[in-house]
């Protein structure tokens, strides 16, 4: 079986367990705390980031995108119409083009500030960069991720799901992020009903269970979190 190294709120370990929810394929997770630098972690990633998912056939595979890749070269072919990167170099573009805006672009903008200030620095010892939260890196992130709400609520007011027809990986990358947020209750889903409607919908997939159910010790999650009717 295959192993996946995560954290339960990073959000880029999200991602690749709904990929890997949606593709069926089982794995054992062995959660990381990145900031231990752990000797044998950093020998699969000398980067010492969170996802590496581990198989027999290849060995470590570091990092969200080439996870992704990598299980799309693996299995994508097979899945059909289900498949998660579209057949067609444009649709392929579009989808990349998103997983980069919502991986890189709000994770930098939202996400890591609401972690790393009100989860990761609580975990974390004075030496690894542990402490007091950064207020105004929280409140950056408060308001910045009104933005990329409004920019979902855009895309789905002319598409089925964020990049076409069918749900990709753009979704899967969108969900991840926007539900690390959530679970902190840092989302203002009443700015934009579009974009409620999409993470609903995503919500109740069965790939996206196993992220209701995550629970991080000393943090309790938003109210709504787990409810699937907000």
């Amino acid at each position: 079986m295959a192993t996946l190294h995560h954290h339960p709120l990073c959000p880029h370990s999200r991602f690749i367990r709904l990929v890997l929810g949606e593709l069926g394929l089982e794995t054992d997770l062995i959660e990381e705390n990145i900031w231990e630098r752990s000797e044998q972690f950093l020998m699969l990633d000398p980067q010492g980031r969170t996802p590496v998912f581990v198989e027999d056939q290849i060995g470590a595979v570091p990092g969200a995108s080439v996870i992704a890749e990598y299980l799309d070269e693996t299995r994508g072919l097979a899945l059909g119409d289900r498949r998660l990167l579209p057949d067609d170099p444009r649709g392929r573009v579009e989808v990349r083009r998103l997983m980069e805006w919502f991986n890189g672009k709000m994770y930098a903008e939202v996400t890591d500030y609401l972690v790393t200030e009100k989860v990761f620095k609580r975990l974390m010892s004075a030496q690894a960069g542990g402490g007091a939260p950064d207020t105004a890196a929280i409140r950056a992130g408060r308001s910045n991720i009104r933005f990329h709400l409004a920019y979902v609520g855009y895309l789905m007011r002319a598409r089925n799901w964020l990049a076409g027809d069918r749900l990709s990986y753009a979704d899967l990358a969108a969900a991840a992020q926007f539900s690390c947020a959530d679970y902190l209750g840092d989302v203002p889903w009443q700015d934009n009903e579009a974009a409620k409607q999409w993470y609903a919908r995503i919500k109740s997939r069965p790939s996206f269970r196993p992220l209701l159910n995550d629970r991080i010790s000393g943090m309790i999650a938003a109210d709504h979190y787990a409810d699937l009717d907000f």
